[in-house]
This record gives structure tokens, C-alpha cells and sequence, in this order.
């Protein structure tokens, strides 16, 4: 299914650090066209200083702090975009080119101090940069020669010793270069046929976090759309950098770097694999929660990027904590904020792993709010995002506790492809729950069975649980006592033969005052547990040696065990203490095989503290087992002591239970 808006409306160039600056200023002051007395005025003020500027080539001290005060005055008039033609007219662009290099020397060897050395190139750059403003004069300065010196003045810091003046003509020459290729392939181009982008490459180390931050700008431009630039920023070895530049506290240096990163990524597949085995997916998940808008919008943007790679990247990026973050983002005041997140959740909620666990961290209603947007690219985004969600069964339930099947049934949508991505989002939830009568008749229906299971009338009660369980068959959601579950995320084992091996091993713990040897790499990717152990401020983190306090050997090898090959015997006689162990460590995989060993062994004596058991480790499949006996056996157990107490502690479990059963796909007719 075609999703979003076109792709490149998505990445708007960002604009040079200068040109953001003059928009600023721009918006503070009230601009006027010249005309009549007032153009000839400023004509003859220009041309008086393209006079200065032409005759003051040279190193003498004089022609030099005229030449500065000519390029201050030329970029003060330019800082006014409506007076930027009357400038070139008069002639400015030949001279502030000129005044790009420095002058010849006055004698071979001459090693004498040069008076406001770097200050004219300086200016001159700037004033060309704010003259770049306007696109129709970016190839007259190019064709005047201006990209050549500009390119040289990046190299500055080499032929002088660093200083602010040095930093500050670099700084300039690479905002101008931004300016003049922004939104012009064909200066782009050219950039890179000056040789520009090496030393920009180069100056994303520099010590001048001003002069890191304009190259990054120019490298920003370079790469939008021009696949040449993109692979020769990326053979430069930009990556390393950028990625560093990503954990900035600077808000500025660590925006510029998620836009060079998103510019380079955009249609470029193998471009995008080369970042992230860099490793800019954690940085780029962390910038979510960045004080900087700006950032939050890029990096959202690019993790939807990121996630259309494959389901795997999809389901890293779930994994390492960006949920959460793009979820509060749909909340935000900002429209642009919501629009990006909404974009990223979309292409995550299109995996089958993600879907529960966006609708679990409270993703759909926010998302369904968004549909009563007036921006049209949004409310397709969200949509998008609630399509993905609608295809996981477990989110049905959710669709209809909220009120969600009526939002898209009555919302009014912008364009064709929203209608139809809601159509189709209406046709998965229809198809899963059978038709909208089963929604308007199942709450009343449960509710009443439920009812009857706390009356005072034990016939009432015993008739609710005999319809309950019915029901529950009907529903087929008897899969906890069915099968031994399989391991719920595949993924690639190091084998047995690890399992407490000496081998390669970089981590020991000590197990009732036992060695035993792991390895991080197959813990890490085992559980969130250990990845928070060994990536997070825990003292755990640099530990060789981890003791592990409340677990008995024989249950912390049968773990290992699990993590190392993916499956593991759960003898009855173990199985409560590993799941203890498996709910420690959020093994998943073996709790449920841990569950399924338990619930062979429910009986009428201990199916109370079989539930409590459930409880204290949130073991769901047992706890469904244990209800489904209840209700099987109720006419059994209403003769035993605290039956009611147990029936009253777990009638808000089976609610739950019945809402998501009821609306899983079924072949019979569920009539209560």
C-alpha cells in the first residue's frame, strides 16, 4: 500500500546558519523596496564602495582597513534581501570575489605582519553569502569565480596559526558555499568538483564548534538530492564524525549532524545501511528526547527513514526505547513534531513484533486524535500508523474500548489516499472481530454472565461459569494448556556448547560461590535486562565478576541455558523458581515455557496459589489457565473455603480475559 506524502516533501533542505540568521532579522524589521531618489542613493553608496574595494588590493595598511570598511558597509545594506539587486547592480559582486584572496605579497619572503589579516576575505565572504540569498544571483558569483577562493579559505587554518580571525573567515566561507548551492544541483556539483567537500569533511573535527557547525550546514546542502556529493562525503569518512557530533550537548551541532545524516540516508539504501552499522541508531533514538524541537523533528523523521530499511532495523529501533518518546511527541504543541512522529510510528507499526507494544504504550489514542487534524499530511501519517496497529490481534480490544472503530467510521479526511488507508484499517478490524454486531452485543453479554458470577445465588454462579467457559471454548483462546510455546523472538544462538565455557567468555558470575562464564554479546541479546546491565549506569556495567545473590545453581543454569540455545526441558520440580528467574531477567520465551510446565500440575487444592503465583510474576498465560479452570471446575470449588473471596479477586482478570478472547479471529458463531 503507497503510504504518506511524497518522500522528498518530507525533507525540506535546511537552510544555511546565515540565511536562518537574516530570516531572523528580516522578520524585525521593516523592509522597503528603493525607489526613485532613494536607489540612486544607494547606487551611488554601492558603487562608492566597489571604487574602495577595486583600488584597494594590495597589503598596505590603509588599502586594507579601507578594503574591511567596504565589506562591512556592502553586507550591512545586503542584510536587507530587498536591496540585494540594487547591490549587484552596482558591480559588488566582481569586487567582494576579488577580495576573496589575499594580495600579492609586496617582496618575496616578506614575513612581516599583514594588517587586518583574514578580516577582508572574511567580510567579503559574508556579504556574498547574504547576496546568495536571492537564487538568481548564486551562478553569477559562482561564474565570477567565487567558489575556487571559497574553497581555499576552508583551508585556512592550515597556512596560519588558529585564531579568531581564522575561525571566523572558515566559519564564513562555509556558510557562503551553503548559500550559494542551496536548492542549485548544479552548484552542488560544482562544490564538489572544487574539491569543497574533503575540508568541510575535515573541519567536522574542528576545534571552533561555530566552524563544526557551518560545515556541517554546507555538508547539509551538499547532500540534499546529489547522490555524487553523498558518496564522497561518505568516503571522506563523515560518518565516524557526524555520529560523535550526535551526542553533542551543543543543540546546534547535534541538529546540523542528524540533517547531514538524514540528507545522506534519503533514497540512498546502501548509504542507510552504512550509518547504522556506524552505529547512529542509538544516538539518533536518544535525540528524541532533545530539548531542541529541531532535533526531535529530524531524528523522528529519520528513524522513519531507518525503519524502511527491513523488519529487522524496525524492530531495533522498538527495542532500544524509541516508542515512548515519538508517542509523547504526538502530543506535542508543535504541528511538525506530530506530523514526524506520526510519520516514524507508521513505518514501525507496519512490523508485527511493534504493533502490540505501540498500542501497550498508549500509542493509539493519541493517534486516533490526530485524525481530527486539519493538516493533511498528519492525518494521513496517523492513519497510516493506525492501519499497522489494527493488523495485531491483541490491539482489537483496545480499537474498541476506546472508541476507535466510530472515529474512523466518522471522520472526515483530506485526501483520497487517508480515505482509503481508513477503509482498509476498517475492513482489518471487521474481519478479526466479524462484523460490527459482535461489537455492540459482546460488553452487554459479558457483563451479564459476569454479573451472575457474583450473585449471592450459588445456582446463578455456577450458571455464569458453565457460560463462561463455553464461551471461552467457542473462542479457541484456550492456547495456554494446548501447546508448549515456541520461543516468542527468533533470533541466532550461540549454541550449547558455551553454556558455562571458558571460551571467548567476558563476564563471570559468581552463583553460590560458583564461577560461572558468559559471554555479554549473547546476553545482550537476550533480554532488556541485561542490555540495561551492561549499557546502562549500573555498577554491574564494568563488573568482571557479577554475583547473582537469590538464585539457586542448578535453576541460574538452566537460564543460561535458555539464552545460549533458545530452548531448555522445565521439569516440574524447577519450574516455579525459573520463573521467578525468568521474570527477574525479562525472558519472555521462558517464562512461557516455564507457565505451560506449571499449569500441567493445577489442581483443585492449589489453583489459588497457582493464580497468586501468576500475579507475582505477571505470568499471563498461566493466570488464563488458572480462570479457565475455575471456571471449569466452579461447581467443584464453591465447597471450598475462600471460593468466593478467589471467584470476587478474579472477575476484573476475566473481563479482561473475554474482551481481547472475544475479538480474536474465530470461525464459529459466538452467541452468549
Amino acid at each position: 500500500m503507497e503510504h504518506l506524502r511524497h518522500q522528498d516533501q518530507s525533507l525540506p533542505e535546511r537552510k544555511g546558519q546565515k540565511r536562518k540568521l537574516e530570516q531572523e532579522i528580516e522578520e524585525e524589521r521593516e523592509i522597503s523596496v528603493p525607489s526613485g531618489d532613494a536607489r540612486k542613493a544607494l547606487l551611488s553608496e554601492v558603487g562608492a564602495q566597489v571604487t574602495i574595494l577595486n583600488s584597494t588590493f594590495s597589503w598596505k595598511e590603509a588599502d586594507r582597513a579601507a578594503a574591511k570598511r567596504a565589506t562591512h558597509v556592502l553586507a550591512e545594506l545586503a542584510k536587507n534581501e530587498e536591496v540585494v539587486n540594487v547591490i549587484v547592480e552596482g558591480g559588488a559582486v566582481p569586487a567582494l570575489v576579488k577580495h576573496l584572496q589575499a594580495p600579492p605579497a609586496s617582496s618575496e619572503g616578506d614575513r612581516s605582519p599583514k594588517p587586518y589579516e583574514h578580516e577582508v576575505e572574511k567580510g567579503s565572504a559574508f556579504a556574498l553569502g547574504l547576496l546568495a540569498v536571492k537564487p538568481e544571483h548564486q551562478q553569477l558569483i559562482v561564474d565570477t569565480g567565487a567558489l575556487s577562493h571559497l574553497v581555499g579559505l576552508l583551508k585556512r587554518h592550515k597556512e596560519a596559526s588558529s585564531s579568531r580571525a581564522v575561525n571566523s573567515v572558515i566559519r564564513r566561507a562555509a556558510d557562503a558555499i551553503t548559500n550559494l548551492a542551496h536548492e542549485n544541483s548544479t552548484i552542488k556539483t560544482r562544490v564538489r568538483m572544487e574539491g569543497g567537500i574533503p575540508p568541510l569533511v575535515e573541519l567536522l573535527e574542528f576545534t571552533d564548534t561555530k566552524v563544526q557547525r557551518a560545515a556541517a550546514g554546507a555538508l547539509r546542502t551538499l547532500a540534499f538530492k546529489n547522490d555524487e556529493n553523498k558518496n564522497q562525503i561518505v568516503e571522506c569518512n563523515a560518518l565516524p564524525t557526524l555520529i560523535l557530533m550526535l551526542r553533542s550537548e551543543d543543540t546546534a551541532i547535534h541538529y546540523e549532524a542528524v540533517g547531514v545524516i538524514g540528507n545522506l540516508v534519503h533514497s540512498s539504501p546502501n548509504i542507510k545501511k552504512e550509518v547504522l552499522l556506524a552505529g547512529a541508531l542509538q544516538p539518533v533514538i536518544g535525540l528524541l528526547s532533545s530539548c531542541c524541537s529541531e532535533s526531535q523533528r529530524e531524528a523522528a523523521l529519520l528513524l522513519g527513514q531507518f525503519a524502511a530499511t527491513d523488519s529487522d532495523c524496525k524492530v531495533h529501533i522498538v527495542q532500544r526505547g524509541a516508542v515512548r518518546p515519538l508517542i509523547e511527541m504526538l502530543q506535542s504543541p508543535d504541528v511538525q513534531l506530530r506530523e514526524m512522529s506520526a510519520f516514524a510510528l507508521g513505518r514501525l507499526a507496519q512490523d508485527a513484533h511493534n504493533q502490540a507494544g505501540i498500542a501497550h504504550n498508549g500509542g493509539l489514542v493519541p493517534l486516533l486524535k490526530l485524525l481530527d487534524s486539519k493538516n493533511g499530511s498528519l492525518q494521513h501519517n496517523a492513519a497510516f500508523a493506525l492501519y499497522g496497529l489494527a493488523d495485531n490481534e491483541d490491539n482489537v480490544s483496545d480499537f474498541i474500548r476506546v472508541g476507535g472503530i466510530q472515529k474512523l467510521q466518522d471522520g472526515e479526511f483530506i485526501v483520497q489516499a487517508t480515505k482509503d488507508c481508513v477503509a482498509k484499517t476498517l475492513k482489518r478490524l471487521e474481519e478479526k472481530i466479524h462484523g460490527r454486531v459482535l461489537i455492540l452485543h459482546i460488553p452487554a453479554g459479558l457483563e451479564l454472565l459476569l454479573g451472575l458470577l457474583s450473585s449471592t445465588s450459588l445456582k446463578q454462579q455456577l450458571d455464569g461459569a458453565v457460560a463462561l467457559f463455553k464461551l471461552a471454548n467457542k473462542s479457541m483462546a484456550l492456547s495456554p494448556v494446548d501447546a508448549a510455546p515456541p520461543s516468542p523472538t527468533p533470533q541466532v544462538y550461540l549454541g550449547e556448547q558455551y553454556v558455562n565455557n571458558a571460551t571467548l567468555s567476558d563476564v563471570t558470575f559468581l552463583v553460590e560461590g560458583r564461577r560461572f562464564y558468559a559471554h555479554r554479546i549473547c546476553l545482550l541479546a537476550s533480554s532488556d535486562a541485561f542490555r540495561a546491565m551492561f549499557d546502562g549506569g549500573y555498577r554491574e556495567k564494568d563488573a568482571r565478576d557479577i554475583e547473582i545473590p537469590n538464585i539457586r545453581w542448578e535453576v541460574f543454569e538452566l537460564m543460561m541455558s535458555f539464552i545460549y540455545t533458545g530452548s531448555v526441558d522445565v521439569t516440574l520440580d524447577i519450574a516455579q523458581d525459573l520463573l521467578r528467574a525468568a521474570d527477574q531477567y525479562l525472558l519472555e520465551g521462558l517464562k512461557r515455557l516455564c507457565e505451560y510446565t506449571i499449569a500441567q500440575d493445577i489442581s483443585l487444592e492449589n489453583v489459588s496459589s497457582m493464580y497468586e503465583l501468576s500475579e507475582a510474576f505477571h505470568a499471563m498465560s498461566l493466570r488464563h489457565t488458572c480462570i479457565l479452570f475455575i471456571l471449569e471446575q466452579f461447581d467443584k470449588l464453591s465447597y471450598r473455603p475462600g471460593h468466593s473471596h478467589l471467584i470476587q479477586r478474579i472477575i476484573p482478570e476475566i473481563r479482561n480475559y473475554f474482551a481481547k478472547a472475544l475479538t480474536k479471529p474465530n470461525p464459529h458463531n459466538l452467541r452468549l
